[in-house]
């Protein structure tokens, strides 16, 4: 253990942690005999073990757990309130004493010794441990001794929850959004109008009156080239098409986070999503927007100093990735698991429609990697013999069955550039076929099955989706589908029940009568995580004919503090909030037919869920992209800091394949940017009830879903290959 350690060891606690730890001890007169007998934190460590490990043998299960005997979502739904506890208790003395390089305070060490830093508090009244820390030990004794129950809601509770918020349908918010609308069309008609925008495209003729300029600038509203054209890029900007209603405080660090160089763009009609005008009937209803528009002081003081959470960022050319495998670029093809691969264009499918406070890829955005210099990302004339190039990779890959064409956006991409792209896949999934015709059984390669097309569009710029994109699609399907090729999915974005609007349905009709299923991937941010909010969402989307994939807890570290909700959280939520959707196992052959018939898809959930009675359809699960091997909510906790972030032990998603490199792969340790404390303080700033998020504390353990069979691949009729090409050595 380091110096720097040991000097921690001799700080004092203060006065609220000393509260804490009275109460502790108060509770728990075993545990502060324990410390008071305990000549050092040796004898404190064995006394406590020997106390929790006799109590969680009775429970065999419980103990196989504990031991990684059994392991799996069935052994984990054994596992009662108290066995989570005990666990935990468990995992942090069998870990103490372990330094962990934490990125969140610029790669720092730090260490985890719970029990020691108890025993430095009543022996010494020293060990530097906060108040958030002794609140987390507080929660965790009590559900180990019985006095802190589950109490998990009811699905009467749960709809109350789900009933809190509106939707971007809900003709009141509708008639909001229209004045936002105009405030915002007035504004830019008074800016071109004193030559402060300019745009070759978008000029008025010198003879219009104002009504007339008005009525022009409504037919560009539905054109998306016109809101790529006008986004907003500027703190003052964004402010006043606001009204003015951003407040001092919020300004300054907008305008902070300009002078550092962080990227401003925002679309008009995303920006007319936000509230001005609060109505009292959806009070903090577009908090999920307005904190995906609005930066934070985390996100602007750790600018200049983010380290990469995907590993793919960092990947060199010519060596494999963090998942071994070996790729033609870097910069065009990610991959992690054997079937799947990312494709990203050398096109305007680069950018996106908008920049999310929480992206993940704010790093390359730092060293400028990526931007929204759009007229730069016109594809040139080499792009297309680097397409073929890149799509040869798929072509001779023995595994890879699924592309997933994303960026940025794969539907920034004109529709020229788009159907490029698509015409060469369409060519390399013909050779890949052909050439499997002289191949054995036993020998031959995966064809292509999947397209996958990811974008937000549907959410930032619906106006993206027209009925001659819809057209490309559906022709596209038509041609792909007669080489073999099973499920086209969009997969999207939405973040709120209130980015679902009329325009965005009729984005998601458009798609689907193309033949294209639509999924939907939450990102799990601190607004998004609010009781009944996710529930609310999927129910909003399956009315409108899409089916929920994954809901992603915020990657990142401390630049993504604000948006960060615990991975605890996301455990809550998947066992007490998303159960009420859970899709009975008698209706599975039903729901994977659904992709083959995504032109009636809305009728089709509509009929399950009558049928059902179920609120939603539950088909998504919920996960982590932990760095660069993958998607998994399988962890331990296994430490706690002085801070109380709590320390994660991940495995990978046991469900699926993955690269055989990663037998070898240690487990990946996550220390999270802020601890349960700070997560429920912002809860209660926001304007939500603790109370109703109290048993968060004792979710310590999770387990990754099993996947819906909907999202399953189809089977070959012929035996595939167990070799696997394009894999080397880490």
């Amino acid at each position: 253990m380091n110096n720097f350690t040991h000097e921690l060891d001799k700080i004092a606690i203060t006065v609220k942690s000393h509260r804490l730890l009275k109460q502790l001890l108060k509770e728990n007169p075993l545990l502060e005999e324990i410390m008071r007998n305990a000549k050092n934190s040796t004898e404190a460590l064995v006394g406590v073990r020997n106390w929790v490990i006799e109590e969680l043998k009775i429970h065999k299960d419980a103990y196989s757990f504990y031991k990684r005997v059994t392991e799996g979502r069935e052994a984990f739904e054994k596992l009662t309130w108290k066995d989570f506890a005990a666990i935990r208790i468990l995992d942090y003395i069998d870990n103490a004493g372990r330094e962990f390089e934490d990125l969140n305070i610029r790669g720092e060490k730090a260490v985890s010794n719970p029990i020691k830093l108890i025993w430095l508090a009543v022996t010494y009244g020293t060990g530097g441990a906060k108040p958030f820390f002794f609140q987390d030990m507080l929660y965790l004794f009590r559900q180990f001794t019985g006095s802190f129950l589950q109490n998990t809601p009811d699905k009467e509770k749960v709809l109350e929850w789900m009933n809190r918020w509106c939707t971007g349908m809900d003709p009141r918010i509708v008639k909001l959004r229209e004045e936002n609308k105009e405030r915002i069309m007035n504004v830019l008609i008074s800016k071109i109008d004193k030559g402060e925008i300019k745009s070759q495209k978008y000029v008025f003729e010198k003879e219009f009156s104002k009504e007339q300029k008005y009525l022009r600038m409504l037919e560009w509203w539905d054109d998306y080239k016109f809101h790529l054209s006008f986004a907003i890029r500027t703190p003052e900007l964004l402010n006043e098409l606001l009204g003015f209603s951003l407040d001092p405080d919020t300004m300054r660090l907008l305008e902070e986070a300009e002078q550092l160089g962080i990227p401003f763009f925002v679309n008009p009609y995303y920006m007319s999503l936000l509230h001005v005008r609060v109505p009292y009937f959806a009070i903090g209803a577009d908090l999920a927007i307005r904190y995906y528009v609005l930066y934070s002081k985390q996100l602007v003081e750790e600018y200049g100093n983010i380290v990469a959470w995907e590993k793919e960022d960092l990947v060199e050319p010519g060596k494999p990735n963090a998942a071994g495998w070996i790729l033609p670029s870097h910069y065009n093809i990610h991959r992690r698991y054997p079937e799947v691969a990312i494709l990203i264009p050398d096109t305007a499918g680069r950018a996106c429609g908008g920049l999310c406070a929480s992206c993940q890829r704010m790093f390359d955005f730092q060293r400028g990697n990526l931007n929204f210099n759009l007229d730069k990302l016109m594809p040139n004339e080499t792009w297309k013999d680097k397409l073929r190039r890149l799509l040869k990779y798929f072509e001779d890959d023995s595994q890879l069955r699924d592309i997933l064409i994303t960026g940025g956006d794969a539907l920034m991409s004109s529709d020229n550039s788009l159907k490029e792209i698509m015409d060469e896949t369409l060519a390399m999934i013909k050779r890949k076929k052909e050439a499997n015709k002289k191949r054995v059984d036993g020998e031959k390669y995966a064809e292509i099955l999947r397209i996958r097309l990811g974008t937000r569009l549907p959410v930032y710029l619906p106006q993206r989706v027209t009925i001659e994109l819809s057209d490309i699609l559906k022709a596209f399907k038509a041609e792909a589908s007669k080489l073999g090729v099973k499920q086209f999915i969009i997969q999207t974005h939405f973040e709120s029940p209130m980015e679902v609007t009329p325009e965005a349905r009729e984005s998601i009709r458009l798609l689907n009568i193309a033949g294209w299923t639509v999924t939907n991937q939450l990102v799990f941010t601190s607004a998004a995580s609010r009781r009944g909010h996710s529930a609310k969402l999927r129910k909003t989307l399956n009315e409108i004919g899409v089916l929920n994939y994954y809901t992603f807890s915020v990657k990142g570290y401390m630049e993504n503090t604000f948006n960060f909700a615990t991975n605890e959280r996301a455990v809550q939520e998947q066992i007490e909030e998303k159960i009420i959707g859970r899709i009975p196992e008698k209706y599975y052959e039903t729901i994977k037919e659904f992709p083959n018939n995504a032109e009636v898809l809305v009728d089709n959930i509509r009929k399950l869920m009558d049928e059902s009675g179920l609120p939603f359809l539950g088909t998504d699960r919920n996960v982590l992209n932990l760095p660069g091997v993958g998607k998994s909510l399988t962890f331990r906790t296994i430490g706690i800091t002085r801070y109380g972030r709590r320390i994660l032990e991940f495995e990978l998603d046991h469900t699926r394949p993955h690269s055989p490199a990663m037998k070898e792969m240690d487990k990946v340790i996550i220390i999270e940017s802020k601890s349960i404390s700070e997560y429920l303080q912002l809860l209660e700033e926001i304007g939500e009830e603790k109370s109703d998020y109290e048993s968060i504390w004792g979710y310590s353990v999770g387990e990754t879903e099993p996947r819906i069979p909907i999202y399953e691949y189809p089977e070959y009729d012929f035996e595939l290959t167990k070799e696997y090409t394009n894999l080397g050595e880490i």
